[in-house]
């Protein structure tokens, strides 16, 4: 794959529908339960995504959950609906287990899994002094980032790759640190991992890398250095960064992901009110770079996905 802009390119536009980092109080527009969640994706695929990663919340209190009973319905309606690849979470969240996180996966044998690549700090209590009316789960949920952290142990990395490699399902290797592609490159040496690998660099995260542009460019040059023409780069930006750095990492050949997980809003003082909506904007923007929008076979015949007629749901 080319590693700058050019036009005519084929961009894979991911959307991250709902995720674990916010709380159901932060915005009208998160979808919760089974339905919206489905609802939520479908038209995510419509607006030009062509990869959807989900994670699943109980219905009743939003509060995030790695139950497959969850997971099932939205699944298959979204399945039902749309072409579009759909990559399950093996992150869940950072107060769950690695048996719990990884039991979606594993169950339903997805084309596409995520696979965090370090244990690390994962601060997401600044947003209580944004968000000062949270309670419950919500508080306690945010506040523990202060003094917990999110485990991802090399043994943790391996038995996920073992257990979903056994199955076909490939990775979005989710990099929130320089030091996670090394960790990436030694599972590629150790045979554990097979090209192309989709290395999705994660940018703004409290305990990761920095959103500096140079930040950007730092993870893209070790990338290549690592790995050469055997990846498939992709970025995100945390909260307000998101649309930024989307913008620089596709005029340097890269995929952008987007959506509800990884940033309430769509500008500045204005909450996104869907994921769709989100897709549409960068899409916009990609398009305005002369970049073209890679359908779902695109994306799985870029990634070398097995296709959807080998998944469990």
């Amino acid at each position: 794959m080319s590693k700058s802009a050019k036009s005519g390119r084929k961009v894979v536009i991911t959307c991250a529908i709902t995720g674990s980092i916010h709380t159901p109080s932060m915005s009208p527009h998160l979808p919760i339960t089974a339905e919206q969640i489905a609802q939520s994706a479908v038209e995510a695929a419509e607006a030009g995504a062509a990869v959807i990663h989900l994670h699943a919340r109980k219905p009743d209190t939003g509060e995030p959950d790695q139950d497959p009973a969850l997971f099932r319905p939205f699944l298959q309606a979204i399945k039902q609906q749309s072409g579009a690849v759909l990559n399950l979470t093996t992150g869940g969240s950072q107060t769950m287990t690695i048996e719990d996180r990884m039991r979606p996966a594993v169950e339903f044998s997805p084309e596409l899994a995520s696979l965090n690549m370090g244990t690390m700090n994962f601060g997401l209590y600044p947003m209580l002094n944004r968000y000062t009316d949270l309670s419950g789960w919500e508080r306690d949920y945010l506040e523990g980032s202060r003094s917990g952290f999110f485990r991802n142990t090399l043994a943790d990395i391996e038995h996920i790759l073992t257990a979903c490699s056994e199955q076909d399902t490939r990775f979005e290797v989710e990099c929130y640190d320089i030091g996670h592609l090394y960790t990436l490159a030694h599972f590629i040496d150790r045979g554990l991992i097979r090209p192309p690998f989709f290395v999705q660099s994660v940018f703004g995260i409290l305990g990761g890398i920095g959103p500096h542009p140079e930040d950007v460019m730092h993870m893209r040059r070790t990338a290549d250095r690592l790995f050469g023409d055997d990846y498939v780069w992709s970025v995100l930006g945390a909260g307000a960064n998101q649309m930024t750095i989307a913008s620089q990492a596709a005029l340097m050949g890269g995929n952008v992901r987007v959506g509800l997980e990884d940033s309430l809003w769509l500008k500045k003082g204005r909450l996104a009110k869907s994921n769709a909506e989100q897709v549409t904007a960068v899409r916009g923007i990609l398009e305005g770079l002369g970049l073209e929008i890679a359908t779902p076979d695109e994306a799985r015949a870029l990634l070398q996905l097995k296709g959807a007629d080998r998944t469990n749901f």
